[in-house]
C-alpha cells in the first residue's frame, strides 16, 4: 500500500519536490480564467503554438549522452497548398515527434520543402502563357526570377499550414532543397558518383513529356485506361507472293518501322522468317525476325518493330541489330522521317497513315482496343517512349548495398509485407535517368569545353576546363530530376558534406514516414544515397501510411467532389478534431477512410473530454483548496477509485507497447474508449454520487473523496492524449495542474508521457467494477424493453460469488445508475427459482432477479406496446400493397423496389417483436 500512495503521489506532482509558497495565488489567478462552457478551437491553438514557439520547445538540445529521436518530414512541393495527404504525414509523424519528446529524448524533427522541378516549371509557364509569352521569349534568367518568386510564396503559405495543423518542428532548422547547403550536396554526390563510374552520359530510352520538352521518371507518369483501336495493317512480302498482317495500335510510327517480328515457336511464319516484307508509306524493305518477345497470342502474332519508340521494341531491334530511326520532333509534331507527314502532329499523322493503307486496300480492320496509356503528371500531356541523350546512374551497386540493410534488418519496413515489394523492385532496378530538360531544380554540375570537347565535373564552378585550361567552359544547360536532391534529404538537411555537430548527432535519423506509392522512387534512393554518401543506413525504421479515401472508400478527387482541403476541415472541426480523425483507425500500410462522420466523430470527442475536464475542476475545487498536499494523496480505499487507476495504467501499457510498434491508430481508439466509457460514463458518474457527501480527509489518511482520482487520472489522460490532440490538452492541463502541482513543467508537451506502474494494477478492482458495469447495462436494457418510465424503479434481487463482498461496496451505486432498488444481496448458491412474472437475468459473475411490474405498470406497457403495433401496421399496410402491385414491381426502379422490401420486412419483424413483447406479459 506504501507503494501505491507514494505513486500516487507521484502523478500529482512529478517533480517530487513538493508545492512552491505561491501555489495558491497562482491557482486564484487561473480561477478568473475558467474554462469556457464551450470549446473554442481557434483562439486556443494560436495562443497554444505562440506559446510553444516562444518557449523554444520545438528546438532539441545536443545531448552527447543520450540517443536522440529524429524525424525529416518529407518536402510538401512548393506548388501551392497542402491537402488532406500532408495533413496526414503531418499528423503521423508529430504524434510520433510528441510522444518521443515527452519521453525525454532529445527529439528533432527537421521540416522543409521541394523545389519540384517539372511541377513549378509548368505553373510557370502557364503564368507566362496567360500573358501570351513562352521560357524562351523571357530568357532563363528572367524564368527562374519568376520561379523563386512562386516558389517563396508557396513556402509561405506550406508554413502557416504546418503551424496551423500543430507541427511541432523545429523551425530553426526549416530547409528547401535550392538552399545553399542541400545545392552544394547535390553537387558533392554527382562528382562523387561521376568518378566513382556510376553517373554517365548515354543514348538511352526515356519518357518523353513532348509539350514540357524533359525527359521524366516513371513517377511522373500517370497511367490511364483508353479506350482506342487495334489497326490490322498488310504490309506485302517484297517477292509479291503475299502479305503479312500486323497490328498496331500507333500507325503514326510506321515510319519508325525496321522489321516485323515473330515468335519462332508460332507455325504460321515457319516459312516467312528470314524473308522481307515492304513498308507501304515509303517501298522500304524491311525483315521478318523471329524474337521471343512476340506473344502469338497477341492480334494476328506478328508485330512491327520500332526500336525509337517502344521500349520492348528497342531491346528486340539491338538483340538484332536494327538501325534506329525516330520519327518525332522534341514538340512531338513529325520529323522528316515521317515524308509526307512531316509536320503534322502524331493525331493528323495517325490519320493519314490509316487512310493511306485503307486506299491501298492494305487496311484488314479495325477493333476496338482498351489499353494503357501513359500522361505527363503535370501537363496532362501523353508522354512519348524516345531515345536521347540523357545522364544516368549506374543503380545495381547502390541497390545491392541497400537491399542487404533491409535483409539484414537494419532498416525495418513497417508494415512488413512491404518488404517484398521492396525487394521485388530493386532487384529489377534499371538505371536512373537523372537529367531533366529544364531551367528550375539543381543545374547539373558539369561543363564543356569548346577548345577540346572534353568534359569538366566539378562541386564548384570551375574557371577553365580541366583538361586544357581553356575558359571556353559551358555548362550543361539541364537540371537534375528532383528525386536526386531528394535522395539526399535525410544528411543534406543535417549539413554533409561537411562534418557538422548535426550530422554527428542526429544522423542516421530514427523514421522516415511518407505513403507507400513512394516506397521505390523515395524510400529506396534515399537509401541508397545515404548508404553511398556517408556510409551509414539513413534510418532504422520506414512507417509507410496508406491514401485517404472518402467515407465510401472512394479516391478523393475534384470531379467527385469527394475532396476534404486541410484548411476547411479545421474550420468546422478544429485541428485536434481533424488530427484524432486521421489517427483513428489507421493502421501501417492501409488507406485511411475519412469523411463528415468521422470528422464530427473526432469532435464529438474533443467535446467530451472538454466537458468532462470542466466537470472535475469544478467538481475538485474544494479539495485543490484545502491546503497543503506535501504529503501526497492518500491510497484508494474505495472500489471504483482502485478500478480507474488500474485501468489507467493498463491503458498505459498498452498504448506503450502500441505506439513502440508504430500502431497508432490502435493506441488512440484505447484512449478513446477509455476516456469515453470508462472514465466518462462510468467512473465520473460514480463519482458524482460521492462528491455530495464526501471529506477531503487529511494527508495521508483514509480519502473519502474521489477527487484525487479524477484529477490524477485525467491528467494521465490528457499526457497520453496530447500527441495526437496537442492544443486542447494543453488547454486543459494548464487548469487541471496548477492547483496541485505548480512545480511541474510550464507546458504539457515536455511533460513526462505516462508509464505502466505495476504497483496499481488491482485484477480483483477490475472484475468488480465490470460485474457492476454488467449489472447496470442488464438493468438498463431491461427497462428500456419494459418501456419503464424514468420516475418508476424495479425492484430486484442480486446473487453473486465472487465478488459479492464488492457488490456489498457498490449497492448504493447500482441502485442510482439502474434506478433499482436492490432488495437483497446473496450468494449465488441461495438463488431460488424465479416467481411467476419475475425476470433472471444471468451475467459472468451475478444473476439478476428481477421482481414483476405491478398490475398498473403491466397494463401501462400493454397500451403502449398495442399503440406502436398499430403505428406499425399503418406504416407496413401500404408499403404491402405497393409490392403486390405488379406495375409498381415491374416500372419502378430496381433500387426503389429494393428499398421497399427491405422496408417491408423491417417493419414485419418489427412487429413481430412487438407481438412477442405483448405475449410475454400475458
Amino acid at each position: 500500500m506504501r507503494a501505491v500512495h507514494n505513486h500516487l503521489g507521484r502523478l500529482l506532482s512529478i517533480n517530487g519536490t513538493g508545492v512552491s509558497p505561491d501555489w495558491k495565488a497562482r491557482y486564484t489567478a487561473l480561477k478568473h480564467d475558467a474554462l469556457t462552457k464551450a470549446y473554442e478551437p481557434g483562439h486556443i491553438e494560436r495562443k497554444w503554438y505562440t506559446f510553444w514557439l516562444g518557449r523554444g520547445y520545438f528546438t532539441p538540445k545536443i545531448e552527447p549522452e543520450r540517443k536522440p529521436f529524429v524525424i525529416v518530414m518529407p518536402p510538401p512541393n512548393v506548388t501551392g497548398e497542402l491537402h488532406v495527404g500532408h495533413a496526414l504525414t503531418m499528423t503521423i509523424e508529430d504524434v510520433l515527434i510528441r510522444w518521443r519528446r515527452m519521453m525525454g529524448d532529445p527529439t528533432l524533427w527537421v521540416p522543409g520543402t521541394d523545389h519540384s522541378g517539372i511541377a513549378v516549371q509548368v505553373l510557370v509557364e502557364k503564368d507566362l502563357a496567360a500573358e501570351g509569352l513562352t521560357r524562351d521569349q523571357v530568357g532563363r534568367e528572367e524564368f527562374l526570377r519568376r520561379a523563386w518568386e512562386r516558389a517563396v510564396r508557396s513556402r509561405k503559405a506550406i508554413e502557416q499550414q504546418q503551424h496551423l495543423i500543430g507541427a511541432s518542428c523545429d523551425w530553426t532548422r526549416d530547409t528547401f532543397t535550392l538552399d545553399d547547403g542541400p545545392s552544394r550536396a547535390v553537387r558533392t554526390a554527382f562528382v562523387n558518383l561521376y568518378r566513382k563510374g556510376l553517373i554517365y552520359r548515354g543514348d538511352r530510352m526515356v519518357n518523353w513529356c513532348p509539350r514540357c520538352q524533359t525527359a521524366l521518371s516513371d513517377l511522373e507518369v500517370e497511367h490511364k485506361e483508353i479506350a482506342g483501336s487495334l489497326w490490322h495493317f498488310r504490309y506485302p512480302l517484297a517477292d509479291g507472293s503475299g502479305y503479312v498482317t500486323i497490328a498496331t495500335t500507333r500507325p503514326e510510327t510506321c515510319y519508325g518501322d525496321t522489321a516485323v517480328a515473330v515468335n519462332a515457336s508460332d507455325s504460321r511464319y515457319d516459312t516467312l522468317i528470314g524473308r522481307c516484307v515492304i513498308l507501304p508509306l515509303n517501298g522500304r524493305q524491311i525483315p521478318l525476325i523471329a524474337d521471343e518477345a512476340v506473344d502469338p497470342e497477341f492480334g494476328t502474332g506478328a508485330l512491327k518493330i520500332t526500336p525509337c519508340h517502344d521500349p520492348t521494341d528497342l531491346e528486340v531491334g539491338d538483340r538484332h541489330g536494327l538501325p534506329r530511326i525516330d520519327v518525332f520532333n522534341p514538340d512531338g509534331s513529325m520529323n522528316l522521317n515521317a515524308g509526307q507527314c512531316e509536320g503534322m502532329t502524331r493525331e493528323q499523322c495517325r490519320e493519314y497513315v490509316v487512310r493511306t493503307f485503307e486506299s491501298q486496300g492494305l487496311l484488314e480492320h479495325t477493333a476496338p482496343y482498351g489499353h494503357s496509356v501513359g500522361y505527363c503528371g503535370r501537363c496532362g500531356t501523353d508522354i512519348e517512349p524516345r531515345i536521347s541523350t540523357q545522364w544516368f546512374v549506374h543503380t545495381q551497386p547502390l541497390a545491392d548495398e541497400a537491399m542487404r540493410v533491409v535483409r539484414e534488418g537494419e532498416i525495418r519496413i513497417v508494415p512488413e509485407h512491404f518488404a517484398r515489394v521492396y525487394f521485388t523492385w530493386m532487384e529489377s532496378i534499371k538505371d536512373w535517368c537523372i537529367s531533366r530538360q529544364l531551367w528550375w531544380g539543381h543545374r547539373i554540375p558539369v561543363w564543356y569545353c569548346r577548345d577540346c570537347n572534353e568534359i569538366t565535373v566539378s562541386v564548384d564552378t570551375p574557371v577553365a576546363c580541366e583538361h586544357c585550361a581553356s575558359g571556353q567552359v559551358e555548362q550543361d544547360p539541364d537540371v537534375l530530376d528532383t528525386w536526386f536532391s531528394s535522395a539526399l534529404w535525410t544528411h543534406s538537411t543535417l549539413g554533409w558534406p561537411d562534418d557538422t555537430e548535426d550530422m554527428r548527432y542526429f544522423y542516421p535519423t530514427s523514421v522516415m514516414q511518407t505513403g507507400y506509392d513512394i516506397l521505390f522512387f523515395w524510400v529506396a534512393r534515399m537509401i541508397m544515397m545515404g548508404i553511398e554518401d556517408t556510409g551509414r543506413i539513413p534510418f532504422h525504421t520506414v512507417y509507410l501510411n496508406g491514401l485517404i479515401r472518402d467515407e465510401h472508400g472512394q479516391k478523393m478527387s475534384k470531379m467527385r467532389g469527394n475532396v476534404i482541403r486541410p484548411d476547411d476541415a479545421i474550420g468546422q472541426y478544429g485541428v485536434d478534431a481533424l488530427r484524432f480523425a486521421l489517427t483513428t483507425g489507421n493502421s501501417p500500410g492501409n488507406d485511411l477512410s475519412l469523411g463528415p462522420g468521422k470528422l464530427e466523430a473526432a469532435r464529438n470527442f474533443v467535446n467530451k473530454l472538454w466537458n468532462a475536464t470542466r466537470f472535475v475542476v469544478h467538481s475538485t475545487d474544494e479539495w485543490r483548496e484545502a491546503g497543503d498536499r506535501t504529503a501526497g494523496i492518500p491510497a484508494p480505499t474505495h472500489l471504483e477509485d482502485r478500478w480507474i487507476l488500474s485501468r489507467s495504467q493498463r491503458l498505459a501499457r498498452s498504448v506503450w507497447e502500441l505506439m513502440e510498434e508504430y500502431q497508432i491508430g490502435e493506441a488512440a481508439r484505447q484512449m478513446h474508449d477509455f476516456v469515453w466509457t470508462e472514465y466518462c460514463d462510468w467512473y465520473i458518474e460514480f463519482a458524482k454520487l460521492r462528491l455530495r457527501t464526501s471529506t477531503p480527509g487529511a494527508p495521508g489518511s483514509e480519502c473519502t473523496t474521489p477527487a484525487p482520482y479524477l484529477t490524477s487520472v485525467l491528467d494521465s489522460s490528457l499526457r497520453l492524449l496530447h500527441p495526437f490532440m496537442p492544443f486542447v490538452t494543453e488547454e486543459l492541463w494548464q487548469h487541471l495542474k496548477l492547483p496541485y502541482a505548480p512545480t511541474t513543467p510550464d507546458s504539457i508537451m515536455v511533460a513526462e508521457y505516462p508509464t505502466h506502474d505495476p504497483a496499481l494494477l488491482d485484477p480483483s478492482a477490475e472484475r468488480a467494477i465490470e460485474t457492476v458495469i454488467d449489472i447496470v447495462r442488464a438493468l438498463r436494457n431491461l427497462r428500456a424493453e419494459r418501456k419503464t418510465d424514468a420516475a418508476t424503479w424495479l425492484e430486484a434481487h442480486l446473487y453473486s460469488a465472487s465478488v459479492l463482498t464488492e457488490l456489498q461496496q457498490m449497492l448504493p451505486s447500482i441502485e442510482a445508475l439502474s434506478r433499482t432498488r436492490i432488495l437483497g444481496l446473496n450468494h449465488r448458491d441461495e438463488r431460488p427459482e424465479p416467481s411467476s412474472g419475475d425476470v433472471a437475468l444471468i451475467l459472468a459473475d451475478a444473476d439478476i432477479v428481477v421482481a414483476a411490474g405491478s398490475a398498473e405498470e403491466a397494463s401501462r406497457i400493454r397500451e403502449q406496446l398495442q399503440k406502436e403495433m398499430e403505428a406499425t401496421r399503418s406504416r407496413l399496410d401500404p408499403v404491402r400493397k405497393r409490392l403486390a402491385d405488379p406495375a409498381f414491381v415491374s416500372r419502378a426502379p430496381a433500387d426503389v423496389v429494393q428499398r421497399q422490401k427491405e422496408l417491408a420486412a423491417g417493419l414485419r419483424d418489427k412487429l413481430s417483436r412487438l407481438e412477442q413483447e405483448l405475449s410475454d406479459l400475458e
